[in-house]
């Protein structure tokens, strides 16, 4: 039984087509007007007995921007496949641990909208590596990466494999349309995590998750035919999932994070970093807040990327571990909701990982320019 068992490296793709908001602006007027002038899907309470008063709080700003606060997303372009990204992230990882495809003895999928509707990636990104060990398909929504890594960390930890890599994908613009403001919130991108035996008293301390069928119906997926005509799986959301995602999520929040730091043995006062999803640009705040932490804690990198998914916990903590600092030993707690399907956290004590390159173009001042002008998104609203 191996008792050390953690992160190896951590690593990132994302498309090279940067959406920002001007391209809806220019496209699309008439909807952008409309927006504008009524408050669609997150709708403002009547009155704060309705959901989490402290999530009303957070979200009650962006209400004047039509897009939410998003400012930036990437977007798969015409040609570009999802392999691309899943295989770019895991060369990544690789390469910055060192480590060679032929020392990977599992590799753990999770593709959400994959190149194969219905199929996943596993058997796909195996031979494009030339990966010689299994490949398997693993499906929880939102919380793939921190599952997947559970997963992982549990079948080292036993002994049946010494290094398997997670790779999370998400291709959201391919379940949207641009004439639908759902896209103005989602985007593009792909995550690595190698998964290993680590230092003693380093690595995974403990996990925790739940499932989130109480979140039902708020995210499906319906088969429509494109503007050519060919089928394809649309993604459907609306008022049901803005009130269902407030009504549950600190509930779900505290459930997790509180179930984490028992199995790790730490208290929320020893934790050094904060890795929060960020399905929506109040929900690193929000989360924060709620568990009585400084916002400043928790990185948010949504203006750079929108809602990416089941990618956005490996891709917070690829960015937040370069940017602030990660040392050995601190401790970080991540936390990943996700809507119909499972929301998880983990503590790791932070070790020698790895980190792939970031993005190309990322950087802190342009994340808090792009803050900065979200806050300032406020125009005249007519409450619907």
């Amino acid at each position: 039984m191996i008792d050390a068992v953690g992160l190896l490296a951590v690593a990132s793709a994302l498309p090279k087509r940067l959406l920002e908001n001007d391209h809806w602006r220019r496209l699309h007027p008439e909807l952008v007007a409309q927006a504008e002038q009524k408050i669609w899907m997150w709708k403002r309470p009547t009155d704060f007995s309705e959901g989490s008063t402290l999530f009303n709080l957070e979200m009650e700003p962006y209400l004047r921007d039509p897009f939410r606060g998003t400012r930036q997303r990437r977007v798969l372009a015409a040609g570009e496949k999802v392999l691309d990204l899943e295989v770019a992230a895991a060369r990544e990882a690789l390469a910055a641990a060192k480590v060679d495809i032929s020392e990977v003895e599992l590799l753990i999928s999770s593709a959400l909208l994959s190149d194969q509707p219905g199929i996943g990636s596993a058997a796909f990104l195996a031979q494009a590596l030339g990966l010689e060990g299994a490949a398997w398909n693993l499906e929880s929504a939102c919380a793939s990466t921190l599952i997947g890594v559970e997963t992982a960390a549990g079948l080292v930890r036993a002994g049946q494999y010494k290094k398997v890599l997670v790779v999370t994908s998400c291709a959201y613009s391919r379940a949207t349309r641009e004439d639908d403001p759902i896209a103005w919130g989602v985007g593009d991108a792909a995550t690595a995590v190698l998964v290993g035996e680590v230092e003693e008293g380093h690595g995974l301390l403990g996990t925790f998750s739940v499932h989130s069928a109480e979140t039902n119906p708020a995210v499906s997926y319906q088969v429509e035919l494109d503007d050519l005509g060919k089928p394809y799986l649309r993604m459907k959301t609306g008022r049901a999932a803005a009130q269902l995602l407030r009504d549950t999520s600190e509930q779900f929040l505290h459930e997790c994070v509180a179930g984490a730091l028992v199995q790790s043995g730490v208290e929320l006062g020893e934790i050094d970093h904060f890795v929060f999803n960020t399905p929506l640009a109040w929900y690193a705040s929000f989360c924060a807040k709620s568990l009585r932490v400084e916002p400043e804690r928790a990185l948010s990198i949504y203006p750079l990327y929108a809602n990416v998914g089941p990618c956005l916990p490996g891709l917070t903590l690829h960015h937040a571990a370069s940017w602030q600092n990660y040392k050995k030993g601190d401790l970080v707690l991540v936390y990943s909701v996700g809507s119909v399907s499972s929301c998880a956290a983990a503590v790791i004590r932070w070790g020698e990982v790895a980190l792939g390159p970031l993005p190309e173009g990322a950087s802190l001042d342009l994340l808090r320019r792009l803050e900065s002008e979200a806050s300032m998104a406020s125009p005249s609203l007519q409450v619907a």
